[in-house]
C-alpha cells in the first residue's frame, strides 16, 4: 500500500509515493484524505543525503588515491518520519563508488 507525501520547496510543492508499509512509519496530518502533508521543507530532508556525498566525496578525494574522476551513485528514499535517507539494496544500504585515473602525457623527449 502507498501514500503520497507532499513536501514544500522553494520551488513549489513536491508530492512523492512512499510504501506505507515500511518500519518506521507513521502518519503525519492528512490534508484532504489522499495527500499527507509533511513538516519540513523538502531540501531539509535531502540534508542528510548531501552530507552523505559531500563526506564520501572528501574520504575519495584523498591525494593518496589522486583519482581524475570520483563519481558516486546511491538511492535516496523519502519518509515521513526520517526524511531522505540512503536507501538499501537487498539487505544492506549501497553507495557505489567510481574511481577513475587517466593516463599522463606518454610522449618521450
Amino acid at each position: 500500500m502507498s501514500e503520497l507525501l507532499r513536501w514544500q520547496s522553494a520551488d513549489g510543492p513536491i508530492v512523492v509515493e512512499v510504501d506505507v508499509r515500511d518500519s518506521g512509519y507513521q502518519n503525519v496530518r492528512t490534508k484532504g484524505g489522499e495527500i499527507i502533508d509533511v513538516e519540513g521543507r523538502f531540501e531539509e530532508a535531502l540534508a542528510s543525503a548531501r552530507a552523505t556525498a559531500v563526506s564520501a566525496l572528501k574520504t575519495f578525494r584523498d591525494k593518496a588515491l589522486d583519482a581524475d574522476e570520483i563519481a558516486l551513485e546511491f538511492g535516496v528514499k523519502l519518509t515521513a518520519t526520517a526524511g531522505a535517507v540512503i536507501a538499501k539494496a537487498s539487505a544492506e544500504a549501497a553507495i557505489t563508488v567510481k574511481l577513475k585515473w587517466s593516463k599522463g602525457d606518454a610522449s618521450t623527449t
